[in-house]
């Protein structure tokens, strides 16, 4: 399936917990002044590939001798939740490979889970994900202080525990990975 990317970093450590293969998607409706990846906004910007390329590329990237060296993937943007369908199949195919999933969403999880009502592939990526990095990021609020986020307004949020109470369950370091959470694979 098509999917319209706008950039890949091979291992972060700035886009989750752990080391992290980063694929930025190309659209975001959000705009956020002061965005820290503004040329993702236009949704014809980038390239376009399809999920099989992107599997591809993650397991030539990231495995050496039948183990991967990353912890998980980060999809982030843009806005993934734009492109939830082809997002939804790579999801699968990377939870299958035994990779925890991190999203960044300028929409908050209760945005998600209510849209998730109408639009079944929202839920499959809320289902398939370790952690959803939520909220619009918000200049005046802006902190570096904080672990993977702009703005205090933004919150980690680990979504098998989020989605089971249907509230915000959000994630500190004495949670745990996501292998100890439960949450992969």
């Amino acid at each position: 399936m098509k999917l319209r990317l706008a950039g890949l970093q091979e291992e972060s450590i700035v886009d989750g917990p752990g080391i992290r293969l980063a694929l930025y998607v190309q659209g975001c409706p959000h705009r956020c002044p002061g965005c820290h990846n503004p040329e993702t906004h236009d949704p014809e910007g980038g390239w376009e590939t399809d999920t099989g390329e992107v599997i591809s590329i993650i397991d030539r990237n990231s495995r050496r001798n039948g183990s991967y060296m990353i912890d998980g993937i980060t999809i982030s943007g843009g806005e993934p939740f734009e492109q939830a369908a082809p997002l939804a199949l790579l999801a699968a195919e990377i939870t299958g490979r035994g990779l925890n999933l991190v999203f960044y969403s300028g929409y908050t999880f209760e945005q998600l889970l209510e849209r998730s009502l109408v639009e079944r592939e929202v839920r499959v990526l809320l289902e398939t994900g370790w952690l959803l990095v939520d909220g619009p990021f918000v200049e005046s609020r802006k902190d570096l202080s904080l672990s993977y986020r702009g703005s205090s307004n933004q919150r980690l949020v680990v979504l098998a525990p989020s989605l089971a109470e249907g509230e915000a369950v959000e994630w500190d370091r004495n949670m745990g990975s996501s292998e100890e959470d439960g949450l992969v694979g």
